[in-house]
């Protein structure tokens, strides 16, 4: 992690990579799909009237030690919570006092009297990339005063003047020569960053958004993407650059690698960006042709395996779990609070006084879903756990209905009371009423898929069948609108609801992870430059609304899963109530909401507590917090006077 002779305090190291924190303010509702891919830890009480009082997961001999990621103290709160219908389980942090003032840094043209020594692009008093200074570690050196740290920075807590508790550190602005065009796509004013869109026609995209009646269309997506850029570079530090973004609509359909490749053939010879952010969802052509070519890629296409992305590297990175770690993680959860005890959480009573069997049903998107689903079910016979039915389909609107009809049949046929599901967000839509149909009630484990955690698409679902799901979300608690995330952030610094407000929850994890490693890794842009320092920060906090990111060697996984290429690590305890009242991810108030146990506490792998589980059990749970918990409350601040909001 240090540069070799290069020795600092505890408290420098934890902020080495501070911006990276940031990143976690967004990975809510925009991780992409992972795919099929010990001792028990002492537990912290349930919440019951008070919102719980500490961001640290689960104490356990069984967890690796890794780098502590900064550690803040929050200002108390001045924002108000927002009027909303409250759920009689969302659990309010007290209401404190009010923030303090920023103070100005003084502004001095003094140098620092040590002259930086450079060593392969690291300065060796920092361990920095050169140019490159956050607060703390410029008041450990004690040349604080010699940096105008300007008005985005809180002097008083170090920090980004953002209200957000999971903010930045703050860095020193830069003046002077940031190299030009030190890579491909890169020059001394703009770095070109390709976003991919698919069709508005595509069927498969349409099968998806109208279920939730997401309308926003590729222009308010463009827009929404354009003023989000605006916002991060007023408060993170691009060393003279203004991203120079280009949108590309699919020529194809989202399932056609044809024309997925032909798209990234494009962008590799004519457009020559520096990265790509995002792609067709259902097939690695676009991303493999991007990647043999070259061309960084965050998020485009579906998640790989660790030795994909180590043979493809320094080029390809995804927010979300890989989907042999999601598996992990799942076997061990069902290994340890699941396996050999009775399925009373079946709508089926009869099934109440039966030993749990396991089916599984998982979405097929090419070679890599069969190999995942082989190791996942070896993982499971490593708790001693068999899986009795595994059915595959594809999402294919066409033949959804046919293949729901022949799974479920399959599901009764082998006596399954517990179907572990892994797939796609509309899926379970069809699954659900063909049970209800052929009369078949059983378990539903919830294993982290994408979208599916989402109360937006599980009120699509049969809620005779839904009222007994349970299982994993790598979701973090909710907090009301209007307390934080990306659309509160929005509208904060430009005054009014995003374009695409169906969307933005989306769009945002690409840019804010890309701006907050761009800002640790200096002028020196380069993609090996930036994986580098991708890969050295430390992992994010730990807290109930927000997961817990890391790449590179952290521990976190088994040595042969490491160097890590994925972002969130963690994962949280769910269960599906048809009764809660709560507004969803599209803000649309009504019944049926996640509760969250133990208010949304997250487990790192080796975690997992081996009693079982508290689904179904309202002491503790929670819909969502109608304001921060009070650990994670933070300042109110207003926006920079730059701002849109402020005309």
């Amino acid at each position: 992690m240090e540069p070799a002779g290069v020795q600092r305090s505890g408290r420098i190291a934890t902020r080495r990579w501070a911006p990276l924190v940031a990143v976690v303010m967004v990975v809510v509702f925009g991780a992409s799909c992972g795919g099929d891919e010990d001792a028990a830890p002492t537990t912290t009480a349930a919440p019951t009237t008070a919102a719980p009082t500490t961001t640290a997961a689960p104490t356990t001999t069984a967890a690796p030690t890794t780098t502590a990621a900064p550690t803040t103290t929050a200002a108390p709160t001045t924002t108000a919570a927002p009027t909303t219908t409250t759920a009689p389980t969302t659990t309010t942090a007290p209401t404190t006092t009010t923030a303090p003032t920023t103070t100005a840094a003084p502004t001095t043209t003094e140098a620092p009297t040590v002259e930086p020594v450079i060593v392969d692009g690291i300065d060796q008093l920092t361990g920095l990339p050169e140019h490159v200074l956050f607060y703390d570690l410029a008041v450990e050196l004690g040349i604080e005063d010699t940096v105008d740290w300007g008005e985005r920075c809180d002097t008083e807590t170090g920090l980004v003047a953002i209200p957000w508790f999971f903010r930045t550190a703050c860095w020193a602005p830069f003046e002077g020569d940031n190299g030009g065009a030190t890579a491909p796509g890169v020059t001394a004013d703009t770095i070109r960053i390709v976003v991919w869109l698919p069709q508005e026609a595509d069927p498969v995209m349409a099968y998806i958004t109208d279920a939730i009646d997401n309308d926003d269309t590729n222009a308010q997506i463009e827009q929404t993407t354009r003023d989000l850029l605006a916002y991060y570079e007023s408060y993170y530090e691009t060393y003279g650059r203004s991203v120079d973004l280009e949108v590309m609509v699919g020529s194809g359909f989202v399932l056609d690698a044809v024309s997925a490749r032909a798209d990234a053939v494009k962008i590799a010879e004519e457009i020559k960006p520096f990265m790509v952010w995002s792609g067709p969802g259902l097939t690695n052509a676009f991303s493999e042709e991007l990647m043999a070519r070259g061309i960084p890629c965050f998020g485009c296409g579906p998640a790989q395996s660790p030795e994909y992305y180590e043979e493809y590297h320094p080029y390809g990175w995804s927010l979300s779990k890989s989907g042999q770690q999601l598996n992990m993680l799942v076997a061990e959860y069902v290994g340890k609070r699941l396996a050999g005890d009775n399925a009373i959480h079946a709508g089926d009573e009869s099934f109440h006084d039966q030993q749990r069997v396991f089916g599984r049903i998982w979405i097929d998107v090419g070679a890599a879903s069969a190999e995942q689903n082989e190791r996942f079910e070896e993982l499971l016979a490593g708790y001693g756990v068999e899986i009795a039915e595994s059915v595959s389909y594809v999402l294919d609107p066409a033949t959804l209905q046919e293949s729901a009809s022949n799974t479920i049949a399959k599901m009764k046929a082998a006596g399954v009371t517990s179907v572990i599901f892994n797939g796609d967000a509309i899926a379970p839509r069809d699954f659900t009423r063909e049970a209800t149909a052929q009369g078949w009630f059983p378990e539903w484990v919830l294993t982290g898929s994408v979208l599916v955690d989402t109360n937006v698409f599980a009120r699509t679902y049969d809620q005779e069948q839904w009222a007994n799901a349970f299982g994993l979300s790598n979701l973090s608690a909710r907090v009301a609108p209007g307390q934080g995330g990306s659309t509160f952030i929005y509208e904060w610094w430009n005054g009014k609801t995003p374009p695409a407000d169906d969307t933005i929850g989306i769009i945002d994890p690409n840019p804010a992870l890309f701006y907050a490693v761009l800002t640790a890794t200096g002028p020196d842009l380069t993609i090996e430059n930036f994986a580098d320092r991708l890969f050295e920060a430390s992992p994010t906090a730990r807290g109930l609304t927000i997961p817990s990111i890391a790449f590179g060697s952290k521990g976190r996984w088994p040595a042969d899963m490491e160097p890590d290429h994925f972002g969130v690590d963690d994962i949280t305890e769910v269960w599906w109530s048809p009764t809660e009242v709560g507004i969803d991810e599209l803000r649309n108030e009504g019944e049926g909401m996640y509760m969250f146990v133990d208010g949304g506490v997250r487990y790192l792998l080796g975690e997992m507590p081996e009693a079982p589980p508290k689904a179904f059990d309202p002491e503790g749970a929670i819909s969502m917090y109608s304001e921060a918990p009070e650990s994670e409350q933070s300042p109110y601040y207003d926006p920079l006077p730059s701002a849109p909001v402020n005309g």
